[in-house]
């Protein structure tokens, strides 16, 4: 039997996949959780063989932050990426990351089936059209410094908290703005944020 933990931060999908799964002789869905953040608790409580995660959810940590986490707390738990969109950064954060599958949720639900029994058999899972995509876009040239700014610029938030919440000084935080904003050749911060989403990096 394959115990598998679901994250995904819609009420229905998750639902939906619990059902689907569970429909199988094979699979156990022994926890669903609808945030990055309890991802890690419920796979230490459950001790899943796969954690299937949703890349965007609410909470500090995204799917992919959460399954580098699991990695290091949990190193037996494989894990398979779900994402509604095949955004080139977002495959190759996965990678970085050392997932062990990336699979679209349009992907059929057998294909997720298999997918989750080669996971769990030691395969790596990887849907090659955006594998292609991959090669095609350039690397991050955001630090994880630029990044975490820019995530809290997408938020709204001003460079005097931003300052308050990463210790730096608010003339650091506009130093780094404008850094981020030459290095995507962007118009502005508004434009920047538009670029890095797309890409994947934030």
């Amino acid at each position: 039997m394959i115990r598998v933990l679901l994250a995904e931060d819609q009420y229905v999908v998750r639902g939906a996949l619990a059902v689907l799964l569970g429909l199988e002789e094979d699979l156990e869905v022994v926890a669903a959780v609808e945030s990055g953040d309890a991802v890690v608790p419920a796979a230490l409580l459950h001790r899943p063989d796969v954690a299937v995660l949703d890349i965007d959810m609410p909470g500090a940590l995204d799917g992919l932050a959460a399954a580098a986490e699991l990695r290091l707390r949990l190193p037996g738990c494989r894990t398979l990426m779900l994402t509604a969109y095949g955004k080139p950064g977002h495959l190759r954060r996965a990678l970085g990351a050392r997932v062990d599958g990336f699979l679209l949720k349009t992907a059929p639900p057998e294909e997720l089936v298999a997918a989750i029994r080669a996971v769990a058999g030691g395969e790596r899972v990887l849907d090659p059209s955006l594998a292609v995509t991959a090669w095609d876009l350039a690397d991050n040239p955001l630090t994880p410094r630029e990044a975490d700014v820019l995530r809290l610029v997408a938020e709204g938030i001003d460079a005097a908290e931003i300052a308050g919440r990463l210790f730096l000084s608010a003339g650091t935080v506009r130093n780094y703005i404008t850094a981020i904003v030459a290095k995507l050749n962007a118009r502005n911060r508004v434009d920047a944020v538009r670029i890095a989403r797309q890409a994947g990096w934030i």
